[in-house]
């Protein structure tokens, strides 16, 4: 499927107008209800597929964050039969008490994948934490970039962002 119709799919299913605050702190008056195009199995199936010729070479494990990023990384894992890893904001208090669940990362090349962009505030944070229990990463993969460009703090923490989809193909 080509992009540009992938990009119209998902703004027919997933865009919302109004007035938001995004995880940055910044307003906006457009919105991707991401849950919207990932609750749909077809529809994150298409996504999931048109994705994998950005995994970079060498990925041996798929981080999915939470929440958004979950879904993205279970439906990837299953193009692309590598393991993943469900990263929390924070470690749980009880159980495995573990920031990372399922794939073991420790000295792994690990591939953060997210749902949507805007800062990359949250991958930051995730990277560093993983970095700190043994990771190595270089890369994050999302679906939707709200930017042309990578956001600076992911170029800041050595990061180079794959994106499937930015604002030029999202349109109605």
């Amino acid at each position: 499927m080509q992009l540009e119709e992938l990009g119209r799919r998902i703004y027919a299913t997933a865009h919302l107008t109004g007035e938001f605050v995004l995880r940055s702190g910044q307003t906006t008056t457009e919105y991707f209800d991401k849950y919207r195009f990932e609750a749909d199995p077809v529809l994150l199936d298409e996504v999931t597929a048109a994705m994998v010729p950005l995994i970079p070479e060498g990925t041996e494990v798929l981080a999915g964050l939470e929440m958004g990023g979950i879904p993205v990384v279970t439906a990837l894992g299953r193009h692309t039969g590598l393991p993943c890893a469900f990263v929390r904001k924070e470690a749980k208090s009880y159980g495995t008490c573990r920031l990372a669940e399922g794939a073991d990362i420790e000295g792994r090349r690990v591939t953060i994948v997210e749902d949507v962009v805007t800062t990359g505030g949250q991958i930051v944070l995730s990277t560093n934490d993983l970095r700190a229990l043994g990771a190595t990463i270089t890369d994050a993969l999302c679906v939707i970039n709200r930017n042309l460009s990578t956001p600076a703090p992911l170029t800041e923490a050595g990061l180079t962002l794959h994106a499937l989809l930015n604002p030029e193909h999202l349109t109605a």
